[in-house]
């Protein structure tokens, strides 16, 4: 039997910010996380960008466990029991915990019979595909949204022939307006990527790829990036509730527990701003919130009330986003250079702002945050 006083379920960035976050008010409370993969919590974001373009794996490192944390590696927590307040791996160990974390994150979604197609979340994920690019490779990438734009151009940049095959009308169409999306798919062939909108896959292998239409598509490498299903199996199995991730309170708490906790990718929390609730995959959340979350599991009874925001690099462009950015949403666009360099406002049926993305723009994430959080209707002159 292990005993600690907190234990921390998941080896991502999540659970590397809650150990952080327990350490700013416990120093010397003692935490284990347990983690599937055989490396110590990473970044995420160099994955699809700075690796590609020359940057070091040295710099990905979270420093878990110089933190203060017993890092235990390669193992999966398989079983909860709560009202016993342990925990068994897929090894045999049994865990006695006082406070529990839930930041198992997500499991990437598939396409059935796929062997050998790279669906692109880890370092090892970065590390089979780096192994098969050279100048002159094939690529295929199933996929057109944040995972797939991303490492489409970064492929392409490192000189491979990429073609990108998804159903939707244009690259990142689920959060990018309709004409700013058709023009980010035409700056892509414009950059020599093949890309097949509207086109579903049949089959998906290592090295082939057959389209709905009937076209094989040869490569060298297959990746997809098809976003991710939370994983809520341990949660589900405890009894906790789970919608559309495991549900949380502004504190993390799960069922109103002081005990049991989640945050990250896996977490659906409210939104006071928004009026509603959400569940966010990206790396300003995971931090944010693990944060938040640890420093309340050693007592800090502090509501998460940040809005966290995203960010993308496709070539030359690039935005940084904040709020809920849904392309189903009214939006006001305003352009300093068409298609170049703007703010679109993503409205609610009252006209008042849920979401804003900077195109090309820098620096405006928390004047965004503040207009959300007013709930004024948009006056478009505020945008510029």
């Amino acid at each position: 039997m292990i005993s600690t006083r907190y234990l921390i379920v998941g080896g991502g960035m999540t659970g590397d910010a809650a150990v952080k976050g327990i350490r700013e008010r416990s120093p010397d409370g003692s935490i284990v996380l347990v983690g599937g993969e055989q490396h110590a919590p990473y970044a995420r974001p160099p994955l699809t960008k700075k690796l590609w373009a020359g940057g070091d794996e040295e710099t990905i490192w979270r420093g878990t466990t110089e933190a203060g944390a017993d890092v235990r590696l390669g193992r999966r927590i398989v079983s909860l029991d709560l009202d016993g307040r342990t925990a068994t791996d897929d090894a045999g160990d049994t865990y006695a915990w006082e406070k529990l974390l839930l930041a198992t994150g997500g499991r990437p979604r598939t396409i059935p019979d796929s062997d050998g197609v790279v669906y692109f979340r880890t370092l090892d994920d970065y590390r089979a595909v780096r192994a098969r690019v050279h100048e002159g490779a094939r690529a295929v990438v199933v996929g057109g949204g944040f995972i797939g734009s991303e490492i489409a151009a970064s492929l392409t940049t490192n000189g491979c022939r990429v073609t990108m095959v998804f159903p939707e009308t244009g690259i990142a169409s689920r959060v990018l307006p309709e004409g700013l999306s058709a023009f980010v798919t035409e700056q892509y062939r414009g950059h020599g990527v093949e890309v097949l909108t509207g086109e579903t896959v049949a089959e998906a292998h290592g090295r082939s790829v057959v389209t709905g239409s009937g076209q094989t598509l040869e490569a060298d490498v297959v990746i997809a990036g098809l976003g991710i299903v939370p994983d809520v199996d341990l949660a589900t199995e405890a009894g906790l509730t789970v919608d559309n991730g495991i549900v949380v309170d502004e504190l993390g708490r799960v069922d109103g527990r002081d005990d049991v906790f989640a945050a990250g990718d896996v977490a659906n929390f409210p939104v006071a701003a928004l009026g509603g609730r959400l569940r966010v995959e990206h790396e300003d959340h995971a931090k944010s919130h693990g944060r938040t979350v640890g420093t309340n599991m050693a007592g800090a009874n502090a509501p998460y009330d940040h809005l966290p925001f995203f960010y993308s690099d496709m070539f030359d462009l690039g935005y940084e986003a904040v709020g809920e950015v849904d392309s189903r949403l009214e939006t006001v666009e305003t352009w300093e250079e068409p298609n170049r360099k703007g703010t679109i406002a993503y409205l609610d049926a009252d006209r008042r702002p849920r979401g804003f993305l900077y195109w090309n723009v820098w620096d405006k994430v928390d004047r965004g945050r503040e207009l959300i959080r007013a709930g004024a209707p948009v006056d478009e002159a505020v945008l510029v």
